[in-house]
């Protein structure tokens, strides 16, 4: 798995994962949920994780449809030094059901950036 990784949100994920599969040869690697409608499917193009998540209609033109999803040692730690370096919070941590603690943060920009870290299944 890639340390950062482009996420797109999409409200056609069938239409984006053919573009990617035909055009760059991308394999999936990884879906939630593992069965029924998909929320979040892993492409691997090259050496490169690229996510795809359903969002069935972007609110309008300015609601993000990129970000970047980035690898932490540790969630907590970071989510604590983002808004010293100019950047806000916009939700804490919690531990999702595919084995990741996440935290979404937005840049000082306004980019939106998802903290992630493995955590072990309780």
């Amino acid at each position: 798995m890639s340390t950062i990784q482009p996420v797109i949100l999409t409200a056609d994920l069938d239409t984006l994962r053919r573009f990617y599969t035909d055009l760059f040869g991308a394999e999936e690697i990884f879906r939630v949920p593992a069965k029924g409608p998909v929320f979040y499917l892993g492409l691997r193009i090259g050496d490169t994780d690229l996510g795809l998540v359903t969002k069935k209609a972007p609110e309008d033109a300015a609601a993000p449809r990129i970000l970047l999803s980035i690898d932490v040692d540790d969630v907590d730690e970071t989510l604590g030094r983002v808004e010293a370096l100019g950047g806000s919070v916009g939700g804490g941590p919690k531990d999702m059901p595919w084995g990741q603690r996440v935290a979404h943060i937005r840049d000082p920009d306004g980019n939106a950036v998802n903290l992630t870290q493995p955590v072990s299944a309780g």
